[in-house]
């Protein structure tokens, strides 16, 4: 069973990187000074803007077998046994991690450990690491 769910993102948080990234820049464009510098300045915020659009869009959540692969972009995550999972919930934590949504889960797993997510669907992604191991606490709802 393979079993892929791409993140959910929200577009405020899109919005707001894109305003940090940019916003400080409008005062100096709408002045036209430093035109060489601001064309230098909006490539490399540009190219930056858009990795950071890859790692969004780019993030997915795949529970094959007995493990949950995190991919974040070009980056991936140690795989996760689902065996070892103890408990998905709902969380409001603005933690850094790969959740690129303000509607996210915390999947506890280990002695301590835990990842918050944000796959669309959340509820059959908790649905179906519970059929694979039942003894998961699933706070998902």
């Amino acid at each position: 069973m393979k079993i892929k769910y791409p993140s959910k993102v929200s577009y405020a948080l899109v919005v707001f990187v894109f305003l940090v990234f940019y916003g400080p820049l409008i005062p100096t464009l709408l002045t036209k000074e430093h035109q060489t510098e601001m064309l230098v300045a909006l490539v490399v915020l540009s190219l930056l803007f858009a990795f950071i659009l890859h790692l969004f869009f780019g993030t997915s959540y795949t529970i094959e077998k007995d493990k949950l692969y995190i991919k974040c972009g070009v980056f991936k995550y140690k795989p996760i046994q689902v065996s070892e999972i103890k408990e998905v919930a709902n969380t409001k934590s603005l933690l850094s991690s790969p959740a690129p949504s303000f509607d996210r889960i915390v999947v506890k797993h280990g002695k301590h450990d835990a990842i918050i997510i944000s796959p669309k669907g959340k509820l059959d992604f908790a649905s179906d690491l519970v059929k694979i191991n039942p003894n998961i606490k699933n706070n998902v709802g």
